[in-house]
């Protein structure tokens, strides 16, 4: 697929999402302060449908406001009322939820919230809006893990950004590990990759080793992070045995528990066949 082709469906795609908004305030920040990076651009670079459009925010006010607006629309269709907040805290944008995550109702189309975590707000028609991090691309990308999720596409300037690293990656469908804060989501998003064709060579499982060694995985908080890291819907049953677990006493994850945690949500093929982490 051409630069031209790929620009006019992100293109396409921006315009259809920001037109279902009923705020013009919150159009206008979408408009301006957003981009969308990740998987999206790999797709159309690759003449694949994307799964989803990620978008991330530019600034820590716009990151908040577009939060703020699809939790309160989120709250108002669903008949639970589930306490949900947006919070700033350790410098970053938060959605406080009761449990692992908050389903929604079904929604088909519409642009309407259909999960929420606190690290992102899923909404129907395959786009993502996430609150985990924000900044401009480069800031943004420092969290990233693989260097082919790199480019990216500004909706306002109509700017499409391919850098030459990610460019490379992609031809040749080899994945080059960078760093990343969730190294234990990286060793686990691989598995996508390897499924579609893309190769890994053992340097970069090593490079994530290492980083996944610098962690201490015994702690629930870390651990939950890195779960969420990488994809909610596949780890949430584990993640409420954490949460549920961590309110005890002394209550530390020792290898042989969360082993049993493991086999017990992956009990032969069922919990795993669903795995559709992005």
């Amino acid at each position: 697929m051409n630069l031209k082709t790929i620009k006019r469906k992100l293109q396409d795609a921006h315009r259809e999402f920001i037109g279902s908004i009923d705020d013009e305030s919150i159009v206008k920040i979408v408009n301006e302060k957003s981009f969308i990076t990740g998987g999206a651009i790999v797709s159309l670079l690759l003449n694949e449908e994307p799964n989803d459009y990620d978008y991330y925010f530019m600034d820590k006010e716009s990151c908040k406001k577009v939060a703020e607006y699809y939790v309160k629309k989120f709250n108002k269709r669903t008949n639970n009322h589930y306490d949900v907040k947006v919070e700033e805290k350790e410098n970053r944008i938060r959605v406080i939820v009761p449990s692992a995550g908050v389903a929604g109702a079904k929604y088909k189309e519409g642009y309407l919230p259909v999960f929420v975590s606190s690290n992102a707000i899923t909404l129907s028609d395959d786009v993502q809006l996430v609150n985990r991090f924000y900044g401009n691309p480069e800031e943004i990308h420092k969290n990233y893990d693989y260097v082919h999720c790199t480019c990216y596409f500004i909706p306002h300037n109509n700017e499409l950004v391919l850098p030459q690293k990610a460019l490379e990656s992609i031809v040749t469908k080899e994945l080059k590990y960078v760093g990343s804060k969730y190294p234990l989501a990286s060793v686990i998003r691989s598995r996508k990759y390897i499924q579609r064709g893309w190769s890994i060579n053992a340097g970069q499982y090593l490079k994530m080793i290492l980083q996944c060694g610098e962690l201490n995985l015994d702690d629930a908080n870390v651990l939950e992070e890195q779960l969420t890291g990488v994809d909610l819907t596949l780890f949430r049953d584990i993640i409420e045995q954490i949460k549920i677990h961590s309110v005890k006493p002394d209550f530390v994850i020792s290898t042989e528990w969360i082993s049993e945690v493991i086999d017990q949500v992956f009990d032969g093929e069922g919990a795993a066949s669903s795995d559709n982490e992005e």
